[in-house]
């Protein structure tokens, strides 16, 4: 996802983050320096993915680009006449760094990287860019909170930063440190040397650990432990599978009057060549603690863009100075845009809806648009897409969206689109009208999975007719309860019948055997219903007013809990 913020100097009083220190924190295993043109003090703010596709329209943009992005599937080929094309743009609208895979051992790649006077950093093969990409958000929207005024920066220095945390549980326990999450993904780690195992070396590529080992852990009742308690862990050495000794304490997060703490996730410390310093599992629990505030803090408060996103869809209350949001998220204030919500199906939602898509919707949607902005809000999922080329454009990519979550991670999506959208002033404007169609075409799944309000109107604007009549008992028709006990006294279907003659448009015989009837049955029947209603169905007003009070009460019915 491209995000870009306000340009910072380095005479500003805030915490800046530098290329050096990323790759510091990112570590020798995952990343390393092979031109530096500029140096390595080069601040970064904002942070991009970009794959091959989007490299020639990236070209194009006349707009500044991310200071740093990731080449994601780019050849070494294709890199170098991107650098060059990058060489003839002005200074300041080109990156200050770019990550690969394909720049070790790659001459005519550094070349072309000195060319565009642009740093060029080098990942490991076997890194994920999933893993990766997040480390570095984390780094750079910490900065942003810090430029951001957040939080006293002498008080909370270490307090609000895992990696932070990470080197100096390393430096006084004599280990090297990883902090996981909850789902065992690695939110941050020490600095490694040559005695890192194997096993270290895959947890900080975002790579699975070997499977056999994590057999061992589990049979010695490792995560069991980890589970059920805030002890700190010491697990030994395994030579054969050529693991080293680990201590291992819990994240938890201490909740008022409950039985069970939430566990957070979990602090690995691995001893190298030389023994754990004796009072490491003090430094294990004191780290404990702090992480705990870190995480909790993470998962409860969004961060500064997350706030901005939201105002700008119209959360969280108030209105949104445009122009700062635009300035804070890189966006063009004007121009033709689109808003597209995501749902989950009915059948999705007992099981979680959205809940952990976020992170892939925003790369899905950084891949198809640079400028892309993706939140979750509630249980729905929003996607702003700047400078769009076409709404069929849009409207195919969304397509092949919910193919793909369905296909490949059996999520099934419902998607509406407003397009388009004038400007960012318009964007919660536009929020509401995907929530109208999502609302109001609920129904009619699977139907029109991705849909805008336009070819959905119908749906839409009955829905809610619908909806007022029912907020409103004075416009219940009374004269329908006579039908509706005349049926049940009677163990008749005179309701049931007249919503078929009302679907066929009056005529009787499609009617008829839609019901499976003789249509002068059918003809008896509705005969009956004018009587016991009062209405005469000749009249156009009688049956638009009869029709949708039948259906009210087939809503009612469908959605009365089953007792």
């Amino acid at each position: 996802m491209w995000r870009r913020g306000r340009p910072t100097k380095a005479s500003d009083d805030v915490e800046i983050i530098t290329l050096r220190e990323l790759l510091s924190a990112l570590d020798t295993a995952v990343v390393e320096l092979v031109e530096a043109p500029a140096g390595d003090d080069v601040v970064l703010e904002s942070v991009a993915l970009v794959d091959g596709t989007d490299l020639a329209a990236e070209i194009e943009s006349q707009s500044p680009l991310p200071d740093l992005l990731m080449h994601v599937g780019v050849g070494k080929a294709e890199a170098v006449r991107w650098f060059d094309r990058v060489a003839q743009r002005p200074p300041g609208q080109r990156p200050r760094a770019v990550m690969s895979k394909t720049a070790v051992d790659a001459r005519a790649l550094q070349a072309a990287a000195r060319r565009a006077r642009v740093a060029l950093v080098a990942v490991h093969p076997r890194a994920r860019w999933d893993h990766v990409f997040p480390l570095v958000q984390r780094m750079l929207d910490r900065s942003r909170r810090r430029q951001a005024g957040l939080g006293d920066h002498e008080l909370l220095a270490t307090d609000t930063d895992l990696f932070g945390l990470a080197q100096i549980v390393a430096q006084n326990s004599g280990g090297m440190v990883s902090i996981e999450d909850a789902q065992s993904r690695v939110l941050a780690y020490s600095s490694s040397d040559e005695s890192a195992d194997e096993l270290r070396m895959l947890s900080i590529l975002g790579r699975e650990g070997p499977r056999d080992y994590l057999r061992v852990l589990q049979k010695w009742g490792v995560f069991d432990r980890l589970r059920k308690s805030d002890e700190v862990i010491d697990v030994p050495a395994h030579p054969k599978l050529g693991t080293k000794r680990r201590l291992v304490v819990s994240i938890r997060e201490a909740t008022e009057g409950a039985s069970v703490s939430r566990l957070l996730g979990t602090i690995w410390v691995q001893q190298g060549d030389t023994p754990l310093v004796p009072d490491s599992a003090d430094v294990l629990r004191g780290a404990s603690a702090i992480a705990a505030r870190i995480i909790s803090r993470t998962l409860n408060a969004p961060s500064t863009e997350a706030l901005l996103i939201h105002r700008l869809f119209g959360a969280r209350g108030g209105g949104v100075d445009v122009p700062s949001v635009a300035s804070a998220l890189n966006l063009p204030v004007t121009g033709p845009a689109a808003v597209v919500g995501f749902a989950a199906a009915a059948t999705e939602t007992a099981g979680g809806g959205l809940t952990g898509l976020g992170s892939m919707l925003r790369l899905h949607a950084s891949s198809f648009s640079r400028d892309s902005v993706a939140t979750i809000i509630g249980d729905r999922a929003y996607v702003l897409l700047p400078r769009y080329t076409s709404a069929n454009t849009v409207a195919a990519w969304t397509r092949q969206l919910v193919d793909q979550f369905e296909t490949k991670r059996s999520i099934v999506l419902r998607v509406a689109i407003a397009v388009p959208v004038t400007d960012l002033g318009h964007v919660a404007g536009a929020r509401t009208e995907v929530d109208r169609v999502l609302d109001g075409t609920a129904a009619t799944f699977p139907e029109g999975r991705v849909t805008t309000l336009a070819e959905s109107r119908t749906a839409v604007l009955l829905g809610e007719i619908l909806d007022l009549v029912e907020q409103h008992p004075e416009l219940h028709d009374p004269r329908l309860d006579a039908l509706f006990e005349y049926d049940t006294t009677h163990a008749s279907n005179l309701s049931e019948s007249a919503e078929s003659y009302l679907a066929h448009y009056g005529d009787v015989r499609s009617a008829a055997a839609a019901v499976q009837v003789h249509p002068n049955t059918l003809r008896y029947r509705i005969r009956r219903v004018e009587e016991i209603v009062g209405v005469d169905l000749q009249y156009a007003s009688d049956r638009l007013l009869l029709e949708l009070q039948l259906i009210l009460r087939r809503r009612r019915r469908r959605e009365k809990p089953a007792t």
